[in-house]
């Protein structure tokens, strides 16, 4: 951990991609542990008990190779994936830039990944009380019928999953955020709840933060309708805020500090959509205590980091965690629940 700001350098030397994947390989040779959490943030979401409300993001660990070393980081959750049916090479590399300057992330992956199968194979052999791993599910870029390959996620992934997050929104598959379509959306969910095996794990949406009020309000009600456990808000954004980067003009999904504001609004956008009435899941631009802290008073329930981890390092998890329970308390509040939404009067 207090390695980073001297290993940093060096990895930030090497192409992005090619850093990602090295330190993904040098955690899964970690052991697996499960570590110690503050109390006051356990929260209950969809029936899941997370020890704390601070999670990793879908897109790290895509392969689900290095899940428990990363959650023995201290995160309350790792989300692995996107995994699809069958494996697929993405979309042709350079693919992923890092912003230095701005601390923001431009990717256009393309759901590179190995399948189903891999990843099922490997969750199928981890010890599940070592933490709570949710599994991020898409389409094949090629697929004939993309809610077919959602419902077969679903169905396969299932047993190893504590939760099943459905990502629409993905902005590097192209046609795939036009499921967040009411009618495309509805048609999706009635098949993914169909799929869900009785006494199934959760089922969490994945949308997109550059969603027109509108389109927010008809998604809320089919989620609603549908009964979807927790919305995750949201995504990478094709906007582009102003960047000083180099690689500020790259195609892809932008992500990290860039994207906080813009997410920010749409979480409270979502919130206001469903009135409180489903538990909401904030990411984008995450890098501290504070703004952890900001998100859970706008609404969300549980938080997830990314970007900003591979600017600050593994430590990061940790001291948002000290530093959100340093904030509970300074607040008055015992307990990460009594803090939920306290900062939206619309529910």
């Amino acid at each position: 951990m207090a390695l980073y700001p001297l290993l940093r350098p060096l990895l930030f030397r090497m192409d992005a991609e090619r850093a990602h994947h090295f330190a993904l390989a040098a955690l899964a040779r970690m052991p697996a542990r499960r570590p110690a959490y503050d109390p006051g943030l356990a929260v209950t979401v969809a029936g899941i008990d997370f020890p704390s409300p601070v999670g990793l993001a879908a897109g790290l660990d895509k392969d689900a190779a290095a899940a428990d070393a990363l959650l023995g980081l201290g995160f309350g959750s790792v989300e692995v994936g996107t995994v699809t049916p069958q494996p697929q090479a993405g979309n042709p590399r350079p693919r992923l830039f890092r912003l230095e300057a701005d601390e923001g992330i431009i990717n256009r992956m393309g759901f590179n990944n190995r399948g189903h199968a891999a990843a099922f194979a490997r969750l199928a052999r981890r010890d599940r009380s070592l933490g709570i791993v949710g599994v991020n599910i898409g389409a094949n870029k090629d697929a004939a019928d993309r809610i077919a390959d959602y419902a077969v996620g679903v169905r396969t992934m299932a047993p190893v999953a504590d939760y099943l997050t459905v990502n629409i929104s993905s902005p590097n598959t192209p046609g795939l955020r036009s499921l967040q379509d009411a009618q495309a959306l509805d048609a999706l969910l009635e098949a993914v709840m169909a799929a869900r095996p009785a006494g199934g794990p959760p089922i969490f949406l994945k949308i997109a933060p550059d969603l027109a009020p509108a389109d927010i309000d008809a998604i809320a009600r089919v989620v609603i309708d549908r009964r979807v456990d927790a919305l995750i808000i949201g995504n990478t954004t094709l906007s582009r805020p102003p960047l000083a980067s180099r690689h500020r003009d790259e195609a892809g999904g932008l992500s990290g500090k860039p994207l906080q504001s813009l997410a920010a609004a749409r979480l409270r956008d979502v919130r206001r959509a469903t009135g409180g009435g489903v538990p909401l899941v904030a990411v984008g631009g995450i890098d501290s205590g504070a703004e952890a802290y900001a998100r859970i008073c706008a609404g969300a329930s549980l938080v997830q980091i990314y970007s900003a981890i591979i600017f600050s390092g593994p430590s990061l998890p940790r001291r948002i965690q000290t530093e959100l329970a340093a904030l509970l308390v300074a607040d008055g509040h015992s307990s990460i629940r009594s803090a939920i939404g306290i900062g939206d009067p619309s529910p």
